[in-house]
Protein backbone atom coordinates (compact mmCIF):
# COMPACT_ATOMS: atom_id res chain seq x y z
CA UNK A 1 0.00 0.00 0.00
CA UNK A 2 1.06 3.58 -0.64
CA UNK A 3 0.01 6.85 0.99
CA UNK A 4 0.02 10.56 0.17
CA UNK A 5 1.19 12.67 3.11
CA UNK A 6 1.21 16.46 3.44
CA UNK A 7 1.53 19.00 6.26
CA UNK A 8 0.44 22.62 6.33
CA UNK A 9 0.26 25.19 9.11
CA UNK A 10 -2.66 27.61 8.99
CA UNK A 11 -2.14 30.93 10.79
CA UNK A 12 -5.05 30.92 13.20
CA UNK A 13 -5.54 29.85 16.79
CA UNK A 14 -9.17 28.90 16.10
CA UNK A 15 -9.25 25.19 15.31
CA UNK A 16 -12.98 25.52 14.54
CA UNK A 17 -12.23 27.63 11.45
CA UNK A 18 -10.22 24.77 9.95
CA UNK A 19 -12.63 22.11 11.18
CA UNK A 20 -15.59 23.97 9.61
CA UNK A 21 -13.73 24.15 6.28
CA UNK A 22 -13.66 20.32 6.38
CA UNK A 23 -17.05 19.59 7.93
CA UNK A 24 -19.48 21.98 6.20
CA UNK A 25 -20.64 22.32 2.60
CA UNK A 26 -19.74 26.02 2.50
CA UNK A 27 -16.28 25.25 3.85
CA UNK A 28 -15.59 22.44 1.37
CA UNK A 29 -16.94 24.51 -1.52
CA UNK A 30 -14.58 27.32 -0.49
CA UNK A 31 -11.33 25.41 -1.03
CA UNK A 32 -11.81 22.05 -2.84
CA UNK A 33 -14.64 22.06 -5.38
CA UNK A 34 -17.63 24.34 -5.72
CA UNK A 35 -19.68 21.32 -6.84
CA UNK A 36 -19.96 19.66 -3.43
CA UNK A 37 -23.16 18.24 -1.96
CA UNK A 38 -24.25 15.88 0.77
CA UNK A 39 -23.86 15.74 4.53
CA UNK A 40 -20.26 16.36 5.67
CA UNK A 41 -21.35 17.26 9.21
CA UNK A 42 -22.30 13.83 10.54
CA UNK A 43 -20.64 10.46 10.90
CA UNK A 44 -21.82 8.10 8.12
CA UNK A 45 -22.92 11.12 6.06
CA UNK A 46 -22.14 10.93 2.34
CA UNK A 47 -20.38 13.78 0.54
CA UNK A 48 -20.30 14.07 -3.28
CA UNK A 49 -17.37 15.99 -4.78
CA UNK A 50 -17.62 16.72 -8.52
CA UNK A 51 -15.05 18.01 -11.02
CA UNK A 52 -15.11 18.39 -14.81
CA UNK A 53 -13.33 15.04 -15.19
CA UNK A 54 -15.57 13.16 -12.75
CA UNK A 55 -15.82 12.96 -9.00
CA UNK A 56 -15.81 11.05 -5.77
CA UNK A 57 -18.27 10.05 -3.08
CA UNK A 58 -16.97 9.86 0.47
CA UNK A 59 -18.46 8.46 3.66
CA UNK A 60 -17.64 10.39 6.83
CA UNK A 61 -16.00 7.92 9.23
CA UNK A 62 -14.76 10.21 12.03
CA UNK A 63 -15.67 13.77 12.80
CA UNK A 64 -14.29 15.91 15.60
CA UNK A 65 -12.05 18.95 15.92
CA UNK A 66 -8.89 16.84 16.07
CA UNK A 67 -9.66 14.32 13.30
CA UNK A 68 -11.86 14.28 10.22
CA UNK A 69 -11.79 11.02 8.25
CA UNK A 70 -13.51 10.05 5.02
CA UNK A 71 -13.66 6.72 3.18
CA UNK A 72 -13.88 6.82 -0.62
CA UNK A 73 -16.90 4.75 -1.67
CA UNK A 74 -17.34 5.76 -5.34
CA UNK A 75 -15.35 7.38 -8.12
CA UNK A 76 -11.88 6.77 -9.52
CA UNK A 77 -11.14 3.04 -9.06
CA UNK A 78 -7.69 3.74 -7.57
CA UNK A 79 -9.36 5.82 -4.82
CA UNK A 80 -12.16 3.42 -3.85
CA UNK A 81 -11.51 1.94 -0.42
CA UNK A 82 -8.84 4.49 0.45
CA UNK A 83 -9.23 6.89 3.37
CA UNK A 84 -8.59 10.59 3.68
CA UNK A 85 -7.55 11.83 7.11
CA UNK A 86 -7.26 15.38 8.39
CA UNK A 87 -5.54 15.51 11.78
CA UNK A 88 -5.76 18.98 13.34
CA UNK A 89 -3.65 20.27 16.22
CA UNK A 90 -2.77 23.64 17.72
CA UNK A 91 0.84 24.80 17.76
CA UNK A 92 2.20 28.30 18.50
CA UNK A 93 -0.52 30.41 16.88
CA UNK A 94 -1.20 27.93 14.06
CA UNK A 95 -3.44 25.00 13.36
CA UNK A 96 -1.29 22.24 11.89
CA UNK A 97 -3.05 20.01 9.38
CA UNK A 98 -1.54 16.56 8.92
CA UNK A 99 -3.13 15.20 5.76
CA UNK A 100 -3.10 11.54 4.74
CA UNK A 101 -4.66 9.90 1.70
CA UNK A 102 -4.06 6.32 2.76
CA UNK A 103 -4.58 2.95 1.20
CA UNK A 104 -3.52 3.32 -2.44
CA UNK A 105 -2.93 -0.18 -3.80
CA UNK A 106 0.23 0.99 -5.59
CA UNK A 107 2.18 4.18 -6.32
CA UNK A 108 1.00 4.84 -9.87
CA UNK A 109 1.57 7.90 -12.04
CA UNK A 110 -2.00 8.93 -11.20
CA UNK A 111 -1.05 8.88 -7.52
CA UNK A 112 1.77 11.32 -8.27
CA UNK A 113 -0.75 13.59 -10.03
CA UNK A 114 -3.15 13.39 -7.09
CA UNK A 115 -0.37 14.18 -4.61
CA UNK A 116 0.37 17.40 -6.51
CA UNK A 117 -3.33 18.31 -6.69
CA UNK A 118 -3.80 17.62 -2.97
CA UNK A 119 -0.92 20.01 -2.26
CA UNK A 120 -2.58 22.68 -4.43
CA UNK A 121 -5.90 22.24 -2.65
CA UNK A 122 -4.27 22.24 0.79
CA UNK A 123 -2.79 25.63 -0.08
CA UNK A 124 -6.31 26.65 -1.15
CA UNK A 125 -7.57 25.59 2.29
CA UNK A 126 -4.82 27.67 3.91
CA UNK A 127 -5.74 30.69 1.77
CA UNK A 128 -9.42 30.30 2.61
CA UNK A 129 -8.70 30.54 6.34
CA UNK A 130 -5.90 33.11 6.23
CA UNK A 131 -7.07 35.38 3.39
CA UNK A 132 -10.79 34.68 3.17
CA UNK A 133 -10.66 33.16 -0.34
CA UNK A 134 -9.58 29.75 -1.52
CA UNK A 135 -9.12 28.56 -5.10
CA UNK A 136 -11.53 25.62 -5.41
CA UNK A 137 -12.25 23.81 -8.63
CA UNK A 138 -12.90 25.22 -11.23
CA UNK A 139 -10.67 28.15 -10.16
CA UNK A 140 -7.72 26.04 -8.97
CA UNK A 141 -4.24 25.87 -10.44
CA UNK A 142 -4.30 23.35 -13.30
CA UNK A 143 -1.48 20.94 -14.01
CA UNK A 144 -0.99 19.14 -17.29
CA UNK A 145 -1.64 15.43 -17.27
CA UNK A 146 0.79 13.16 -19.05
CA UNK A 147 -1.00 10.68 -21.26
Amino acid sequence: MADILHRIAVKTEDINLVYNALATLDGLRGWWTEDTSGDPGKVEGIIAFRFAAGGFDMRVKQLNTSLVQWEVIAGEPQWIGSTINWQLKQADGYIVVLFKHEGWKEATEFMHHCSTKWAIFLMSLKDLIEKGNGAPNPHDVKIDEIN
